[in-house]
């Protein structure tokens, strides 16, 4: 089963993006269960209506409030173009465009901070795998181990999570949960996005060590999957509230 290794592409794309940002310009162009649905403003815009799922109300959309050590897609950086494999800088409209598609992408810090400014908090790791369980199978799977530690996937969660329109490559989902998973991609610490449109990755609260932290993605299968990354990543954010 070929799982999408962000950290074999990370190596190979920050070396084509040194090859190719020469070329470029800088700076941006500026031409199915009991569902009980609430509604809410956040400050700084956005929406946090929520959903009943496994004894939680989770966000129906990425967080989008503004702060500190968080990004719209390709807001200060180069994107790579998922058609040509080419990187290129967005117009501010373009990037607003993704805000309002995508939310914003967080660092883990201040992905638990966001959360709480809206009165909520970041879903642990435990959270996550109930509403993995929820929405898969019944049975989760090993898809990797490190010593003592092991990551999973969810077949099935990841077809009944994700929206039923805007991944690519007919990837779209059932949303039969409401949660309305939407690819918004990642960003690099080094300030650079990809993958918009492809891969969806959101944090947990759950820390592995003192650097790097769990978080879930989800790409054009019908799979949610488990990995952990550097903190300093830029994720999408879904805030629950108990």
């Amino acid at each position: 089963m070929g799982f999408f290794n962000r950290r074999v592409l990370g190596r190979t794309l920050l070396v084509a993006a040194a090859l190719g940002l020469a070329a470029i310009g800088c700076g941006g162009d500026d031409s199915g269960g009991s569902n009980a649905v609430s509604n809410g403003t956040p400050p700084g815009g956005g929406s946090l209506e929520t959903v009943q799922l496994g004894g939680l109300k989770w966000m129906k959309k990425n967080l989008e409030v503004e702060t500190a050590d968080s990004w719209c897609y390709g807001e200060g950086g180069y994107v790579l173009d998922n058609d040509n494999g080419e990187w290129k800088t967005l117009t501010l409209s373009e990037i607003q465009a993704n805000c309002n598609t995508y939310g914003r992408l967080y660092t883990w810090s201040a992905a638990k901070a966001a959360c709480q400014l809206v009165g909520m908090r970041l879903p642990t790791r435990k959270d996550w795998d109930d509403l993995s369980d929820l929405a898969g199978t019944g049975q989760k799977v090993v898809s990797w181990t490190n010593g003592s530690d092991t990551g999973y996937y969810w077949p099935g969660a990841g077809t009944k999570l994700k929206s039923t329109s805007g991944w690519n490559n007919n990837g779209n989902g059932t949303d039969v949960f409401q949660f309305s998973a939407l690819p918004g991609g990642y960003r690099y610490p080094e300030g650079n996005f990809l993958t918009a449109g492809d891969l969806g990755f959101w944090w947990t609260a759950t820390e592995d060590g003192s650097v790097n932290a769990y978080y879930r993605y989800i790409y054009d299968d019908d799979y949610v999957l488990e990995d952990n990354d550097y903190k300093d990543y830029g994720h999408s954010v879904r805030c629950v509230q108990d």
